[in-house]
């Protein structure tokens, strides 16, 4: 391939040479004169064809066969005004030969070949790389060589001859006044082919490269003359507007990042002073993908989004278990209370409602992965585009963690260097690890009992003869009582059912407990109680079912003096555990025959469940004492709608509740806008089960008759406000002075309602205490 390098000539110089008669060529032959002015040529012809190189070195074409031609004489082989027009050119166009002489071989006259070896006033600062082949018929032309498009048609315009002043055809300088929409700084290396129609387009060069390939790409967006703008649509239109959208975009990516690296897992931590920290986690992330190998970087981008979704997922399980069980979400054994939440969700929304919040939070979940994973891909691209300044912010950032985290600097109270995210991570893997452990660490307990080995005939024998009733009152803690809002109204309900008590022939001791639990689990509540041990957790319960432990209600069957069973409005499945605790019949929600409504989660009013145990258990004639597990579910969250007490022969089957609950039941989610209302149905719900299960005992009980009824735990956040104690009420209430001279150095406080410095003990230590002082007594006394 051949390369040509042009320069051109001052004006000076050239016009002494044309005075001189040199030509182009340097041979000493005279220029004709014909050609003594040459048109510019435009920077689009950068160099002639190789054949049009040789003539120029050598400057002698060869002899045309035909010698010459009178001016004024078609050229032979033509005819009319054909012959007078060069080929590729409008025969209107201006430059038009109307007559020739003397042609070359090549069909070109002495004049037009001694043109073609004159300079070029054209420069080039980079060679020109393009393959040129030699037209395949026709006569070449000084005129300015036809340009191909994009499409590889020849541009006739560019092949017109009409120039301007700096050798450019109209519709050229016209191009030049539009916007460029692609630059280029290295040569066009394309190669191009000769037209077919004898005359040779003129080479591209970079810039025109470039346009054509925008102006390609522009008419297959927007037909033939579209701009480059409507190629790239609405970005190319306002490249301002799709700039600020492109940051704002990643500056929402980034704060998304962010807010979930330093979001606390606790809802009473939502603090505007947590959110301005620097998190370790987003730094060394950063900086690990910056490291990375294109290919590894992208896939770590995922996993880190990934990783975000699954962090900010348990975060949220955390917020709902402090609120509700004051502790975060255990990853092994907390699954199975996610269906207790959807049913609360059913019972207090409707079936519909549950349905579409559970598939509502799916959505949501998913999505907030998905958008995760897409802000740490958009972020990586923006840190791989600004490598340096992205390294420079990550040294700084780095070296402002490391110092605020030895200097312990903080604002508002919370440390500036933060490594939250981590930390829980941590915790709950070690959560897991302890977890594992305990499991083993309790069955070593479980093992323990003082009272496995006590022969049945001495087990409970201050109590032989009595009915003995076990009542657990839904969410009773101590907040019911000591809270101003709820406790002025409840003391005055607990002060006049003592009193009622007083009059039906009864003595009654309370004190406080503090159960394992809040918020919800009754079942560890109650399992707590009657085993003697600590039961905080779905691991121990299980383990605890599966053990030979003796249980308090196991206890009393396990002596043949009592018949033992449980009522238990609240289940509404099978509950195979309920043999482990010793129960002879167990009467859950199917059998204790209520027609009526549900009242949100309790399946029937409490003062029903008592009617039905009356009914079915209590009130029977000739039958031994009775030993009775009684859960009471009215004063279960929400709150509403609460039934209210009616007069006992109006109960019948509890179909009479159906008119009571629409014309006083309240809605609960109403009742939920607004905290204050929540707690004041919340106490209405407490003073409705103690009055329940005070009326039923005042009439149906009996000189034998002993209540121990106590809350299995406080009621969640909303009720208690922040870091609630554990504590809820216990008490004992019976006819015979003896039962209560048993307990007398327990130091509990007369009635129903606990002193604030009455004794508290953990809840575990009932079942030893109490199986104590109504055992055997020293010197044989029962």
């Amino acid at each position: 391939m051949s390369h040509t390098r042009t320069s051109q000539l001052p004006a000076e110089d050239e016009e002494a040479a044309r005075a001189s008669g040199e030509t182009a060529s340097g041979k000493g032959e005279p220029a004709d004169a014909g050609t003594a002015t040459e048109k510019p040529e435009s920077s689009d012809a950068k160099a002639s064809s190789s054949d049009d190189t040789d003539i120029a070195a050598t400057g002698e074409p060869e002899d045309n066969a035909s010698g010459t031609v009178d001016a004024g004489e078609p050229v032979e082989g033509n005819s009319g005004e054909d012959a007078r027009v060069p080929d590729g050119t409008d025969g209107d166009a201006p430059g038009k030969a109307a007559t020739r002489g003397p042609v070359e071989a090549d069909g070109r006259t002495p004049e037009e070949a001694d043109t073609a070896t004159a300079p070029a006033t054209a420069t080039t600062d980079q060679p020109d790389d393009t393959d040129h082949e030699p037209a395949t018929d026709g006569a070449k032309t000084t005129q300015p060589p036809a340009r191909t498009t994009s499409d590889g048609e020849v541009d006739e315009a560019g092949a017109s001859g009409r120039v301007t002043p700096d050798g450019r055809t109209p519709e050229e300088a016209d191009t030049a006044t539009a916007p460029a929409t692609a630059t280029t700084d290295q040569p066009d290396d394309t190669d191009h082919e000769p037209t077919s129609s004898g005359t040779e387009a003129a080479q591209p060069t970079a810039s025109d490269t470039a346009d054509g390939d925008a102006s390609q790409g522009d008419t297959a967006a927007g037909g033939e003359g579209a701009t480059p703008d409507v190629a790239r649509g609405w970005r190319g239109r306002r490249p301002v507007l799709a700039r600020a959208l492109s940051w704002t975009v990643t500056g929402l990516a980034l704060v998304l990042v962010l807010f979930v690296l330093v979001l606390p897992n606790d809802v009473s931590k939502l603090e505007p002073e947590r959110f301005v920290r620097i998190p370790a986690e987003g730094v060394l992330g950063a900086a690990l993908l910056l490291l990375l190998p294109p290919r590894t970087r992208k896939l770590m981008a995922v996993v880190e989004g990934v990783a975000l979704g699954l962090l900010v997922i348990l975060k949220a399980l955390d917020m709902g278990f402090y609120w509700t069980l004051d502790r975060p979400f255990d990853l092994v054994l907390d699954w199975i209370l996610l269906d207790d939440a959807q049913s609360f969700v059913k019972d207090s929304f409707g079936e519909g409602g549950a349905l579409a919040a559970t598939i509502g939070l799916i959505v949501l979940l998913a999505g907030l992965v998905v958008l995760l994973v897409l802000s740490v891909l958009r972020l990586t691209r923006v840190m791989v585009d600004n490598r340096h300044t992205t390294g420079r912010t990550l040294l700084v950032l780095g070296t402002a963690w490391i110092t605020c985290s030895t200097l312990t600097l903080e604002f508002s109270g919370v440390p500036v260097a933060s490594h939250s995210s981590a930390t829980l991570v941590e915790n709950r893997v070690e959560a897991v690890r302890t977890g594992l452990k305990d499991g083993k660490a309790f069955e070593k307990q479980a093992a323990i009992d003082a009272f496995a080995d006590v022969p049945p005939d001495q087990l409970l024998t201050g109590l032989r003869g009595k009915d003995v009733l076990i009542t657990f009152i839904e969410s009773y803690g101590r907040s019911a009582i000591d809270d101003p809002q709820m406790g002025v109204p409840l003391g005055k309900t607990l002060a006049q059912k003592t009193q009622e008590l007083k009059d039906a022939g009864y003595a009654s001791r309370s004190g406080w407990l503090r159960s394992p639990i809040t918020g919800a689990g009754s079942w560890l509540g109650h399992s707590t109680f009657l085993s003697g041990l600590w039961i905080k957790n779905q691991s121990r319960y299980a383990n605890l079912v599966a053990s030979d432990r003796l249980t308090l209600t196991e206890a009393f069957r396990r002596t043949g003096a009592w018949r033992t069973v449980g009522i238990v409005p609240g289940t509404q499945k099978a509950w195979p555990e309920g043999k482990y605790f010793g129960l002879n019949h167990i009467y859950d929600s199917d059998q204790l025959g209520y027609k009526g409504p549900k009242f949100s989660w309790s399946t029937m009013p409490d003062q029903y469940t008592l009617k039905a145990f009356e009914k079915l258990e209590h009130g029977k004639k000739d039958r031994k004492p009775m030993m009775a597990e009684i859960i009471l579910t009215s004063s279960h969250n929400p709150w509403a709608p609460i039934p209210s007490t009616i007069p006992e022969d109006q109960i019948g089957d509890g179909s009479v509740y159906h008119d009571l609950q629409k014309r006083e039941g309240k809605n609960p989610e109403e009742v939920w806008k607004d905290a204050s209302k929540v707690r004041d149905e919340y106490r209405k719900s407490i003073q409705y089960s103690v009055t329940s299960l005070v009326d039923y005992v005042a009439k149906y009980g009996s000189k034998d008759t002993v209540l121990v009824f106590l809350g299995d735990h406080q009621p969640n956040k909303t009720v208690t406000g922040e870091k609630p104690n554990y504590d809820v009420p216990v008490s004992i209430v019976a006819q015979d002075p003896k039962v209560l001279d048993k307990i007398a150095d327990w130091n509990w406080t007369d009635g129903l309602k606990p002193a604030d410095n009455a004794p508290e003990w953990r809840m575990d230590k009932f079942r030893d205490r109490f199986m104590t002082a109504f055992g055997p007594q020293a010197g044989g006394d029962s």
